[in-house]
């Protein structure tokens, strides 16, 4: 495995861009100036989990149909959260469609 510029080997690097969301994600993008595979990880995490906790704070604003489409948005964040790190621990460059794609560009 290759290391990064915070001696962590890119795959565990990787991982930990998604254990807190878009928090890690952006502490990872701003400490990571080489490795691309960290970058994009760091970069996807802040994309996916930015936009879903945005989108469960304006629809949980709406009542009771607000409130369950919030709750189905955090199962969603629930199963990307743990798909994204196991990938990532793989060494996988698994790309969400929309957010994957965007992360790749502007790495």
């Amino acid at each position: 495995m290759a290391k990064t510029s915070v001696e962590l080997d890119e795959n565990v690097a990787g991982l930990l861009c998604y254990v807190l969301g878009w928090i890690s994600g952006l502490v990872f993008f701003l400490i990571e100036k080489k490795n691309k595979f960290v970058r994009f990880h760091a970069l996807q995490s802040i994309i996916v989990f930015g936009v879903l906790t945005l989108a469960s704070l304006v629809i949980g604003w709406i009542p009771v149909i607000g409130w369950v489409i919030a709750w189905l948005i955090w199962v969603l964040a629930i199963v990307l959260w743990i798909v994204l790190m196991v990938k990532a621990y793989q060494g996988e460059k698994f790309k969400l469609s929309w957010a994957g794609n965007l992360a790749e560009k502007n790495i």
